[in-house]
């Protein structure tokens, strides 16, 4: 289980960061990807997914409120590429961009991978504290993860690294702790700020900024003895329209989530009308997968979202297709991805969720080569490449813009909104 979960970790270090154009659907089909299988399947009668489903036609059609998704997964996601797609998908189907959300700092720590669509600099490298470890340093949150600075001259730079979407942030809420007394600072091109506001007990410090900012310097001064602990930081604004929030960390289990104490604190925060559960792969990796612990560790961490809004939807990602390293340049096809997908298709229904059937979709036992032979897949046969994430977040948003413009008739019928559906399935 553990050189497991290293081999799926360290893919941080294979992620080739650069910017990114703005992404369209995708044209090239492979024969491989079963295309008509590519919906969320969930029960028409759902009130979450229907509550959820109208939430986004009254945004669409009125121009105001807000609507919030947490994507929350391992290294699929803290990579950032598929859930980049997938934002923005939606943002271009809507046409109302609410602001950007929850990121973390990966970078500020040494061999830790950022998302492309913003960029993370540090003077100096800070220390690393992630979910994944058996006794993590310091309490975490819902980012699973944190960075700890303790350098008098100790900053992190951030910028927006995503031209064609305008997020317009205005304010910035820093999720962070310090023993010592440690104040932060937000420098922008108009000067430094000291917090508006700071949350003693949630732990936040909030920067209002009069002009809307796509870039900034979180200034943490800490004096010999001192030091400062961040462990997320959000990019909000009074602005109307949709934030999808992506949330990972490198081999992350389902259990690693529920070792975080104040997960659901800070989940209050972003209040979310959906939540898109992509955690499986790292618990799937091993000789003995209990299907049943698995099942149960999901249903602790949805009581935790409930705790938080009773009435949130739940979207369930099956895993994909996956190897297992045997020995040198050997893997072995990981049987678990069908066992993993039917306990994601319980969890839909003890939920009333959806599913959106990845290990289907991708082909099913073994289709992990084919995408690898195509270059969708990297050579650890876990992994996708730059284009495979893409097309799984094309696909992921193909299926959710589908179900997010249909409606139910009297009869229980879905009826699909062809004015602002998606491309149909393709053949």
């Amino acid at each position: 289980m553990k050189s497991g979960r290293l081999i799926i970790g360290l893919f941080g270090l294979l992620w080739l960061i650069g910017p990114i154009c703005h992404i369209q659907a995708q044209e090239t089909t492979y024969p491989f990807v079963r295309y008509t299988v590519n919906h969320l399947k969930y029960d028409t009668t759902s009130p979450t997914m229907q509550a959820f489903f109208a939430r986004w036609r009254n945004m669409n059609a009125n121009r105001q409120g807000n609507l919030n998704i947490v994507h929350i997964g391992g290294s699929h996601v803290q990579a950032g590429m598929m859930t980049q797609t997938i934002r923005l998908r939606l943002l271009d189907a809507s046409g109302i961009t609410g602001p950007r959300g929850m990121i973390f700092p990966y970078s500020a720590a040494a061999r830790c991978n950022n998302p492309p669509d913003y960029r993370v600099h540090c003077r100096e490298r800070m220390v690393l504290t992630r979910c994944v470890y058996k006794e993590p340093e310091y309490q975490l949150g819902l980012c699973g993860i944190a960075v700890t600075a303790r350098d008098q001259h100790s900053e992190i730079q951030i910028a927006l690294n995503e031209p064609s979407v305008d997020f317009n942030t205005t304010r910035v809420v820093l999720l962070g702790h310090s023993d010592g007394g440690v104040v932060p600072r937000l420098r922008t091109d108009r000067g430094e700020l000291s917090p508006s506001y700071f949350d003693n007990y949630t732990d936040r410090y909030f920067f209002n900024i009069d002009q809307s900012v796509d870039s900034f310097v979180v200034v943490l001064p800490c004096r010999e003895g001192q030091q400062f602990t961040v462990s997320g930081i959000c990019l909000d604004s009074p602005a109307p329209g949709l934030t999808y929030h992506s949330i990972g960390v490198n081999g992350a289990a389902v259990p690693d989530y529920l070792r975080c104490p104040n997960f659901v604190r800070d989940l209050r925060m972003l209040h979310p009308d959906a939540v898109v559960f992509g955690i499986g792969i790292n618990d799937a990796n091993t000789a003995n997968f209990d299907t049943v612990a698995f099942r149960r560790a999901y249903l602790q961490l949805i009581d935790s979202v409930r705790s938080v809004n009773p009435d949130c939807a739940f979207i369930f990602i099956t895993n994909n297709d996956s190897f297992v390293k045997v020995g040198r340049r050997r893997y072995n096809v990981n049987p678990n991805g069908a066992l993993a997908r039917d306990v994601f298709y319980r969890l839909a229904n003890d939920t009333d969720g959806a599913v959106w059937d990845q290990y289907q979709i991708m082909g099913g036992l073994r289709s992990m080569d084919k995408w690898r032979e195509q270059g969708l897949a990297q050579t650890d046969r876990v992994h996708f490449t730059r284009a495979g994430y893409t097309l799984v977040g094309n696909l992921f948003a193909d299926a959710l813009l589908e179900a997010l413009n249909s409606r139910v008739d009297k009869s229980g019928r879905q009826q699909v909104d062809e004015t602002s559906s998606p491309r149909p399935p393709r053949n």
